[in-house]
């Protein structure tokens, strides 16, 4: 995970001060990645720093610390993770809590709106971050270098410790799926993309397919047409088809083929997805096009469970963030035939 200002400005708008806990380095085997973060305010906390005794001391002192005024609050945390804490991972976490009121968001929008780079602060408590693009001679040269990568694009997720300070890139925007039908599958991938990286644009031509109530990480559309909406997809979009027509399948997999995107998955068995190759080539697209389409989706190994297709397409997006395009020739999932009322063999 990256500083993410919006869920920090959100938390202190709701509770009027938020304390973030970030694992900002770790020693031997830890249960959660540098990163890692939870936010605690006074009614309740997100996030998780790999919980247990770890967690549960982290928020004591993050309790301890949202009740403090001063205005930059922060400290360290170096915790061994042995027998004291109950946890036998063998290694040592270095937690960095910080208190943030309304001030402390404002300054930070401040320091976006100027175009930093990155969130860079000192780890002594009550000094205000820093802009690499203003302030570069008091920075340390180890997050100037964050800040360089990430106007590059390069940044990793991990905080950078240097000199007695902190830096964190912004967070991204969540990568954002296309998920073609409203079945009994389709709701099973939204409901396990909650939590990850994911915005869902839910596509579907029957507002009755949807259930009552969408999660905040997906969005309802409703097309007449759902293949029209593969043109709101830019290159960096993920596409997943699982409509109740093999013919409109067809279709959505046919433009989305025709344009740039970064991964494309479609509900099937291996007759299915013979058939679409061999409709695909008719329509006049390469080879190279036709084998991006993943199809049969999933981990057939899991079963044909609704549930069990979803956890197998979410392993597969999420291997989309570790640079894999998911394309192995291993995968195999099911038809929506018998798994998914919105779908079709």
């Amino acid at each position: 995970m990256s500083f993410d200002p919006d869920s920090l400005a959100a938390a202190v708008a709701r509770s009027g001060a938020a304390v973030r806990v970030v694992v900002a380095a770790v020693e031997g085997s830890a249960p959660r990645e540098p990163g890692a973060a939870m936010i605690l305010t006074p009614h309740g906390a997100e996030g998780t720093i790999g919980g247990g005794a770890l967690e549960w001391q982290a928020a004591a002192r993050a309790r301890a610390l949202l009740a403090e005024a001063r205005p930059w609050a922060r400290e360290e945390m170096r915790l061994p993770l042995g027998p004291a804490l109950g946890q036998c991972c063998g290694g040592a976490v270095r937690l960095v809590l910080e208190r943030f009121g309304p001030a402390e968001i404002d300054a930070i929008a401040a320091l976006r709106a100027r175009g930093a780079a990155i969130f860079a602060r000192p780890l002594a408590p009550g000094l205000p971050p820093a802009d690499p693009g203003h302030d570069g001679p008091r920075i340390p040269l180890g997050a100037r270098a964050l800040a360089r990568a990430a106007r590059q694009g390069t940044a990793q997720d991990a905080p950078r410790l240097a000199g007695g300070w902190i830096a964190e890139a912004w967070a991204r925007p969540a990568r954002r799926l296309f998920l073609y039908g409203a079945g009994h599958v389709g709701r099973a991938v939204v409901r396990v993309l909650e939590g990850l990286d994911w915005q869902v644009v839910w596509v579907d031509d029957a507002p009755e397919r949807f259930p009552p109530t969408i999660p905040p990480h997906a969005e309802r559309l409703v097309a007449a047409n759902p293949a029209d909406a593969v043109a709101l997809g830019g290159p960096d979009a993920a596409h997943l088809v699982m409509t109740y027509s093999h013919a409109l399948d067809l279709e959505i997999c046919h433009r989305i083929l025709a344009r740039p995107f970064r991964w494309a998955g479609l509900i099937g068995s291996d007759s299915k997805a013979a058939r679409f190759r061999s409709r695909l080539r008719a329509l006049g697209h390469g080879e190279a096009a036709i084998a991006r389409l993943v199809c049969p989706i999933g981990d057939k190994a899991l079963g044909k469970a609704p549930a069990a297709i979803a956890i197998g397409v979410a392993a597969q997006l999420l291997a989309l963030g570790a640079g894999d395009a998911g394309q192995g020739a291993e995968t195999g999932g099911a038809d929506a035939g018998g798994a998914d009322a919105g779908g079709a063999a």
